[in-house]
């Protein structure tokens, strides 16, 4: 599915989804994301690693969210189906003004369960402040990003990461 796909389809809402297990109960992951997140402090839901994102992604209990910009996704790759609300444009990461309605506009149930994607962790940290702030309830940061941190040589993609965790994605 294409990022238009998205944009022009409403997608399903968190129940329809199976946010939850057939328990009941909020999936592990989730529950220590959010628990972590409140005794930090944060605006937002939490963050998870990238395996438990995958398998979220997998059970159709989530969105992925590529917050990367349209070069980063085109150069170093990306996660199919992935939706494409980018938190900074260009080669110099000019803030997008129109992030959340950007988001909004690709993701009508705000309570639905979605996951921010950048390079390391840090932008996509971010842009769930921000949409936590818009009233998106289940806003969670993919931690390590999709290339990971940088390591002592200043190269990334060897520390971390979606890439690095050899989760499925491809590149144009």
């Amino acid at each position: 599915m294409t990022d238009s796909t998205y944009a022009s389809t409403e997608l399903p809402s968190a129940s329809q989804a199976g946010e939850t297990r057939s328990s009941g109960s909020e999936d592990h992951a989730l529950a220590n994301a959010r628990s972590s997140a409140q005794a930090a402090g944060l605006a937002f839901s939490g963050s998870l690693a990238p395996a438990d994102a995958w398998r979220l992604l997998q059970s159709a209990q989530a969105i992925l969210v590529d917050v990367r910009t349209a070069e980063e996704r085109k150069f170093v790759g990306y996660v199919a189906d992935a939706v494409h609300v980018p938190w900074a444009t260009g080669t110099a990461l000019t803030r997008n003004p129109r992030f959340v309605k950007e988001l909004e506009a690709k993701v009508k149930d705000k309570s639905r369960i979605i996951l921010l994607l950048c390079r390391s962790g840090k932008r996509s940290t971010a842009a769930a402040e921000a949409a936590a702030k818009a009233g998106f309830s289940n806003i969670f940061n993919v931690a390590e990003g999709f290339e990971g941190d940088l390591n002592p040589d200043q190269q990334r993609g060897q520390l971390g990461g979606w890439r690095f965790h050899q989760l499925p994605w491809i590149q144009d």
